[in-house]
């Protein structure tokens, strides 16, 4: 049987071994590593061979060749080599670094065979071994028959229990060895506070703190370390930071300590900080360092930051670890660039289950929703089966592909796999089922949750809000505060739509003190929300002062404050922001432009809106998308350049969709152009047959050029079609209760004064000059028919309820779910003037603010 042995050269040169043994071993491994090693040349050779294999191991197992040492163990074996104390000592590390539990068990076997399982260091050394691997039980018996317990024994126990996820039995076995007179020292106490981080045992960590001063460990590198760890992650930054400060001696370890905590904790610009500190003092970041600074590159979109550690990491030989190019694909993937994500990605050697989900979340972020998903079955065919995580991260692709039956199918493998009871997990699918419209089952979902944490919460309140049920969203916010569950930042962003939907101004303000009261009012993302509200409430005055204080802004900012300029028909101060915000490092996006199109659109600012759709291209780079020809087509469209509007359609380099068709008949429908409108018609109901808008719209045309014959044409096409006409409603909120009418309601309690009223107030309005548009009434019926059907529209009724119960003087607000129809708007002018009052109605597309027989529109809508 032949021995092979490793080179010489693998040994260092330097050690005591190789300078006494020098010539005889050199020559007995040369012979091995040629295979000539046979049982006489053992026999005749066992002393130097003995020696060779066991530093042999020893030397792997120092350098961390945890494989090899293994290997040459199991040939000692089959040559016959008796293994000691420290060579079981070696290959129980081995195992343990390897987590290879099915050989530590064999090994342990020999160990019981050759009766080293007493000794307290391989005991020690076992129980470890075991507890790297996972397997706790196996542990702790090991522990407890180990004759002398000493204070590494205890310790190798704790942490095995403190990394494994059980800090409460790690606490346990700590406060017995000190019961049976065993002192802790510094590696117990960092083991023990890792349990204190885990469980955020804030209380108990500073107890430990007082323990480690009084046995003199204060100052201790290991001991700090593990403080400063403890209290990052127990959320006590500022402890954390002075204990750290006071350090005597501070190691690549330490800095990397408050680096991930400070990092965890959401100091990103202090964990930067440290990061470079670290370097100035000449301490060079490992790889632990580099992961651990990663999360704060990608919170802050830090692309340039995460570039200058991506170049450190591959100057420093750290690109080819799995884990490192994961957290660099995490940076990409939250700066946009999700082209290097798939660079990272194509060229790891390895990819584990992180680097799947890493490369599904970077291109579900980033709107690439199907390579999302298309990565999500790929991963599975590779045998990668996907967790919690992976789960989470495919879920909003689905949400924005409305894709219902592959969100069903996903949901199917998280019921199979256990994944149902996550909390991560059902609050991600309760998301998908809202966002593809069926809040049925996000509600079920909700109700059988066994636990719900604040996301679950704001996952309900904004699935409601989005399905256009903004009073529910407000019960579930209310029921919230019952349960004692603390509104965070996302809950106001996701309950003040509610609010605006609702035109419930008061309760919005009520959630704008809540918002200050709980310390959000630096929060940029809930003052955008804020902003919205009140521009959507009617109040762009306050929207306009809220947004000029903001210390901070962002893209989405600028973006709410111009669109609310723009529905409020201020196209000029929209330009204005438009060009405060060129000024600032703020960078236009796509909604941007749409904004700023709305604005020119509803202002009639037909050259500015040529050219700033022309700049999207040309000084930005971005392409204009359908959005943005929609926008465009209902600028030249609504000022009667219907023509050229139907040439950028005919020439536009995308496939035109219903909201640019749309726009088109919409314009049709202002300037009765039949031809035109017939044929955006056309398209619409081929592009979507079930919208009964686009038919309406149509039969306002034929209804205005008294053709009636094509208004029966439509409406027995829509009967064949089973397209069904949505009822015009409008809403007014009058001492914080919402009222709804519908056209020519009369259920309403008080509905004789409401007519009694309008009465009145048509009296004196035909006094003034107004005359009803009967052309708007698409029925054909006699004149009083006509007006009888005009005179009780939704708006009205609602305009005419608000009079009645609000104090003289006050403005009425009012929601209009459709386009307030011209007679209406005309109507509404002069009723503004005699009862003088500002009403402020809100239709499908825009602002109307009518005060003293004017309209802020300029009749321009």
């Amino acid at each position: 049987m032949a021995l092979v042995l490793p080179p010489p050269l693998l040994f260092p040169p330097q050690t005591q071994w190789h300078r006494n043994k020098g010539k005889t071993l050199r020559q007995v491994s040369a012979c091995a590593n040629q295979n000539q090693f046979t049982q006489t040349d053992i026999q005749k050779h066992k002393r130097s061979i003995d020696y060779l294999c066991k530093e042999t191991i020893r030397d792997y197992v120092k350098n961390g060749f945890w494989g090899k040492a293994l290997k040459m163990y199991y040939q000692m074996q089959r040559a016959g080599i008796k293994a000691d104390r420290s060579v079981f000592l070696s290959v129980i590390k081995a195992c343990g670094s390897l987590s290879d539990l099915q050989t530590g068990r064999k090994i342990h076997e020999d160990i019981i065979a050759k009766e080293f399982e007493s000794d307290v260091f391989v005991g020690t050394a076992l129980a470890s071994m075991y507890a790297k691997c996972g397997s706790l039980e196996n542990a702790r018996r090991v522990f407890e028959r180990i004759p002398e317990q000493n204070v590494v024994s205890w310790t190798a126990l704790i942490a095995g229990y403190a990394q494994n996820g059980h800090p409460h039995e790690a606490f346990a076995f700590f406060n017995e060895m000190q019961v049976q007179g065993i002192n802790p020292n510094s590696f117990t106490i960092v083991s023990v506070l890792r349990a204190c981080a885990d469980l955020f045992f804030l209380d108990q960590g500073k107890q430990i703190h007082c323990y480690a001063i009084r046995r003199g460990f204060e100052y201790d590198v290991v001991v700090g370390t593990g403080l400063v760890d403890m209290y990052t992650k127990c959320g006590n930054a500022n402890i954390a930071r002075n204990l750290f400060e006071r350090m005597p001696t501070q190691n690549v370890v330490s800095w990397t300590a408050i680096i991930a905590g400070f990092s965890q904790n959401g100091h990103t610009h202090e964990a930067f900080a440290f990061f470079n500190e670290m370097q100035v003092r000449g301490i060079k970041p490992n790889i632990v360092t580099i992961v651990s600074v990663l999360p704060a590159c990608a919170d802050l979109s830090a692309l340039e930051q995460g570039k200058q550690i991506h170049c450190f990491a591959i100057k420093n030989g750290f690109e080819s670890d799995v884990v490192v190019v994961n957290g660099f694909m995490n940076v990409y993937a939250k700066c946009g660039n999700v082209n290097i994500v798939h660079k990272l990605f194509e060229r790891m050697p390895e990819r584990d289950l992180v680097s799947w989900t890493a490369i599904i979340a970077a291109y579900s972020q980033n709107g690439h929703s199907h390579e999302a998903l298309a990565f999500f079955s790929e991963m599975q065919v590779h045998g990668i089966k996907p967790d919690s995580i992976a789960i989470v991260s495919v879920l909003p692709a689905c949400a924005h592909l409305l894709a219902l039956e592959r969100g069903k199918q996903i949901h199917g493998y998280a019921i199979k796999h256990g994944f149902e009871s996550d909390v991560d997990v059902v609050n991600g699918f309760i998301n998908m089922y809202a966002k593809c419209g069926n809040i049925n089952i996000a509600h079920n979902l909700f109700e059988r949750m066994l636990e719900r944490d604040v996301v679950s919460w704001n996952a309900i309140i904004a699935a409601y809000c989005q399905n256009g049920q903004p009073h529910e969203a407000l019960a579930f916010f209310n029921e919230m505060r019952i349960e004692e569950i603390k509104p965070n930042s996302i809950t106001m962003v996701s309950v003040l739509p509610a609010c605006a939907h609702l035109l419930a101004l008061e309760q919005g303000r009520q959630f704008h003190g809540y918002v200050i009261k709980s310390g959000f009012e630096s929060d940029v993302v809930v003052v955008n929300g804020l902003v919205n509200m009140y521009a959507k409430c009617g109040n762009v005055n306050i929207a306009q002062k809220l947004f000029e204080r903001m210390p901070v802004r962002d893209v989405v900012s600028w973006n709410v404050m111009i669109l609310a300029f723009g529905i409020h028909g201020h196209g000029e101060d929209a330009l204005t922001l438009f060009s405060k915000m060129q000024q600032t490092d703020t960078k236009p996006d796509h909604i941007t432009f749409t904004a700023i199109l709305t604005a020119c659109s509803h202002a009639g600012l037909v050259d500015q809106g040529w050219q700033y759709f022309k700049c999207m291209k040309s000084d930005y780079g971005l392409a204009p998308e359908l959005e943005h020809y929609a926008c465009l087509v209902d600028l030249l469209g609504r000022a009667g350049h219907l023509v050229e509007a139907h040439d950028i359609i005919k020439k536009m380099p995308l496939n035109p969709g219903a909201d640019v068709w749309g726009a088109l008949l919409g314009a049709c429908r202002i300037h009765c152009n039949v031809e035109l409108g017939e044929a955006a018609a056309k398209h619409l109901f081929e592009l979507v047959p079930n919208n009964a808008g686009y038919y309406v719209l149509l039969s306002n045309i034929y209804a205005e050029k008294c053709r009636w014959e094509d208004v029966v044409k439509l409406r027995t096409m829509m009967k064949e079609r089973g397209v069904k006409k949505q009822p015009g409603w409008s809403v007014v909120a009058v001492h914080r209760e919402v009222h709804t009418f519908l056209m020519g309601d009369r259920i309403h309690p008080q509905s004789e004064k409401i007519y009694a009223t309008l009465d009145t107030l048509y009296r004196k309005m035909k006094k003034a000059g107004y005359v009803l548009n009967t052309n708007l009434v698409l029925h054909d019926v006699e004149g009083d028919a006509k007006e009888n059907i005009l005179c009780s529209h939704s708006e009205k009724l609602a305009i005419s309820f608000g009079i009645i119960n609000t104090s003289p003087g006050t403005s009425i607000l009012i929601m209009k779910n459709l386009r307030v129809c011209s007679d209406c708007h005309s109507a509404t002018k002069f009723i503004s003037k005699i009862v003088g009052r500002e009403i402020i109605v809100r239709d499908a597309n825009r602002f109307h603010h009518l005060k003293d027989g004017l309209c802020s529109c300029e009749d321009y809508w």
